[in-house]
């Protein structure tokens, strides 16, 4: 019962999310939401037995692409102006409207298998495995990490001022 509970909170707190990225004026207060929105994504994963979708979630969206962005954000001139009024939002919301409607009429419309019973062993160990055992691929991460760190260095040197 629990976890039911909380799988409708995260997915109404996704919602919350997505809906702050589109109607927020402020470009910073945008990227809050799409955290928001990433960190709602990797409980869903979570609550859903996916552990390792929600790990990467968390170490690539939230971890790597929102912090990218904020920084950028942060990084850029005249931030404070916040977006500019946009002629499209009746398009965007008919269209938006009209894939809702599509998914509500697929997910009603699909038989789902569900299974009553939990996963036996942790969805994430053969991949642990992968990464960690003799031969595996930890290093092959740990230079991908240090080459993100030194261009985000350098992106942060190019665009202070001189």
């Amino acid at each position: 019962m629990g976890i039911n509970i909380a799988f409708w909170v995260l997915a109404v707190l996704a919602a919350t999310g997505a809906l702050a990225v589109v109607s927020a004026r402020s470009l910073f207060r945008t990227a809050l939401g799409l955290v928001l929105c990433f960190l709602s994504i990797a409980g869903l994963f979570f609550t859903l037995s996916a552990d390792f979708l929600g790990i990467v979630q968390v170490l690539i969206y939230v971890g790597a692409i929102a912090v990218l962005l904020i920084m950028a954000i942060m990084l850029t001139r005249d931030v404070e102006k916040g977006n500019l009024p946009s002629t499209l939002k009746i398009p965007a919301l008919v269209s938006g409207l009209a894939f809702a409607g599509l998914s509500v009429w697929v997910m009603l419309n699909t038989s789902w298998q569900v299974s009553s019973e939990a996963p036996t062993t942790p969805t994430a160990s053969t991949l642990g495995n992968l990464l960690f055992d003799q031969g595996g691929l930890v290093l092959g991460v740990e230079i991908a990490a240090m080459l993100l760190l030194a261009a985000l260095i350098g992106a942060i040197s190019a665009a202070r001022e001189k």
